[in-house]
């Protein structure tokens, strides 16, 4: 396989919009080549969560995954939302193929250790155990994989992992295949200095620049995980990773992570 894989993962407001999301899926139907789509779909999950009474907790803005939540988000990541995805993408001309990462021993993972916070039945992947053989098969037939965030470990337990990081390690993974472009969309236009001032984009970050952003309070949050997993990507093999608006996949605008 020679041509460049788009590596895409969707987040955010976008996947809670239905007509933000019908946008970006039509857009991502449209791209030529090989590519994958990967999907979060917390919010969903905290509303499934109350509406069976059942109280979502977070640390830090990361969900601690009890056993009966492991069973939300498995039905709303694997299920619910994956097929919405898959079918809507059919209906646009592209042949999909939804997957957890328990699906062809795809993302195989490691439960986190419990200390120095316990979130439970959450896991962290390697990206040297990605089943770049099951990606290979897929992509070289011209099916689209579908990734959502559960994953496994191999011993018959199902895991919850975080879509960036699901998203990166698919990227490093499909690396060892052919050329990857890593694209991180949400409803943000990209990396921002000033949340509420859309010229602050950040237009290139490399680790100095991060170590920079980070030290003077200017990145936060959700964005940290996401920066510090594009930064891996570009170390590990990935040519590049860029962090955009939805909206604007097709585009140029966002935020470039390279390593220098």
């Amino acid at each position: 396989m020679n041509d460049t894989v788009n590596v895409i993962k969707i987040g955010g407001n976008v996947i809670d919009d239905p007509v933000a999301l019908a946008a970006f899926l039509t857009d991502f139907a449209a791209l030529e080549g090989p590519k994958v789509l990967v999907h979060g779909g917390g919010r969903e999950a905290t509303r499934l969560s109350a509406r069976l009474g059942v109280q979502s907790k977070m640390i830090e803005g990361r969900r601690v995954t009890d056993d009966e939540t492991l069973d939300i988000v498995t039905m709303v990541y694997a299920g619910l939302l994956n097929k919405r995805i898959v079918a809507a993408l059919q209906a646009r001309g592209c042949q999909a193929v939804g997957l957890s990462g328990a699906d062809g021993d795809l993302l195989p993972a490691v439960r986190r250790p419990a200390e120095p916070v316990d979130y439970g039945n959450v896991g962290d992947i390697d990206a040297a155990c990605v089943s770049d053989c099951l990606l290979e098969t897929l992509l070289g037939a011209g099916y689209t994989p579908v990734v959502c965030a559960i994953c496994h470990d191999r011993n018959g337990n199902l895991l919850n992992c975080n879509a960036d990081s699901v998203a990166a390690a698919l990227a490093v993974g499909t690396s060892r295949l052919a050329p990857v472009r890593l694209t991180y969309c949400f409803e943000q236009p990209g990396v921002m200095t000033d949340l509420a001032d859309e010229s602050s984009v950040v237009p290139l970050v490399t680790p100095a620049i991060f170590d920079e952003l980070r030290a003077g309070g200017k990145v936060s949050g959700g964005m940290l995980p996401k920066l510090t997993n594009a930064l891996r990507c570009a170390a590990d093999g990935v040519g590049e990773v860029r962090i955009c608006r939805a909206s604007d996949l097709c585009g140029n605008g966002g935020t470039i992570v390279r390593q220098a």
